[in-house]
């Protein structure tokens, strides 16, 4: 019989965790295949396609470790597929297909220090890595959170960076764009201006502003950046005034992913398809695919 890619293994949702609410409401996904003898081994930075029956398919990146055994994804309610996924029990079966594209290369980071700077739901992918690295600590140098949203109730997995934080696992710095108390200001236009004491955690300011405020190090060092698009953007400018290069500098372009097989050309730039040669890469080759930016 002929293999046909297509076909997913049907999953059952096994817990739901209420990650945010509100019009950008985030839920994590927790699957397990019906078909207890089917396996699916997967890699930090990797994708699978979730088919919501009769509503269609998405594609979301696997925000849980493989270190973990189980499969997560994150999905903000923004459309008609996500809608119904949000309207989902535990109980309710899913088609699940993948893993795709290729994972981030944690091999070679092996003694970097690593800065993960997310912004709201770009923290799904940055959790699946930034786990596998902690799983692995003694593998690895310094580690470093920075995750920023609109507002502190659009910060998702609260709970689990609290622990992670409170653990020493990871040093944890979180802003938001709106003001709130106890959240330290920070100077948007001259974020050098800002002075604040090291133990601060917590700040009012765009992602970049405090990647530049913080003053992240390149030396010895790698930043995983997933976010927005113009967060990516400026937060990139933010680490290349810090003497960071491209090559030091990764993100994934997960949300171009389509067919994930390479069949439907749809995420091709140029000659590079994002779900056979990515999503992952280092800004130095976004940079060829993409000249502009």
């Amino acid at each position: 019989m002929t293999k046909n890619d297509y076909l997913p293994q049907i999953a059952e949702i096994v817990s739901i965790t209420q990650e945010t609410t509100g019009e950008r409401a985030v839920k994590t996904f927790r699957v397990a295949f019906k078909d207890k003898n089917y396996k699916m081994e997967w890699r930090a930075g990797q994708t699978c396609m979730v088919s919501v029956f009769g509503k269609g398919e998405s594609m979301f990146a696997i925000s849980s470790s493989p270190t973990k055994g189980y499969i997560e994804f994150s999905v903000q309610r923004m459309g008609r597929v996500t809608e119904r996924l949000h309207q989902m029990q535990v109980g309710d079966e899913l088609g699940i297909r993948g893993p795709y594209g290729n994972g981030f290369p944690v091999e070679q980071w092996k003694g970097k220090n690593i800065y993960f700077i997310a912004g709201g739901v770009g923290m799904a992918p940055v959790r699946a890595v930034m786990n596998y690295v902690v799983d692995n600590k003694k593998d690895y140098g310094e580690l470093h959170l920075l995750y920023g949203a609109r507002s502190s109730r659009d910060l998702s997995y609260k709970a689990e960076i609290d622990a992670l934080e409170q653990g020493g696992a990871i040093d944890v710095r979180r802003t938001i764009d709106v003001a709130e108390p106890g959240w330290l200001p920070v100077d948007n236009a001259n974020p050098d201006n800002t002075k604040f004491d090291p133990s601060t955690r917590k700040f009012t300011g765009f992602v970049a502003t405090i990647v530049t405020a913080m003053k992240c190090n390149p030396e010895n060092a790698l930043a995983v950046i997933c976010g927005p698009p113009i967060m990516i953007k400026t937060c990139i400018g933010s680490l290349a005034k810090l003497g960071w290069k491209d090559e030091q500098i990764y993100t994934t372009l997960e949300n171009k992913m389509k067919c994930g097989i390479g069949k439907c050309g749809r995420c091709n730039i140029g000659g590079v398809y994002v779900c056979v040669d990515g999503p992952v890469f280092t800004y130095a080759q976004v940079k060829k695919m993409l000249p502009d930016q």
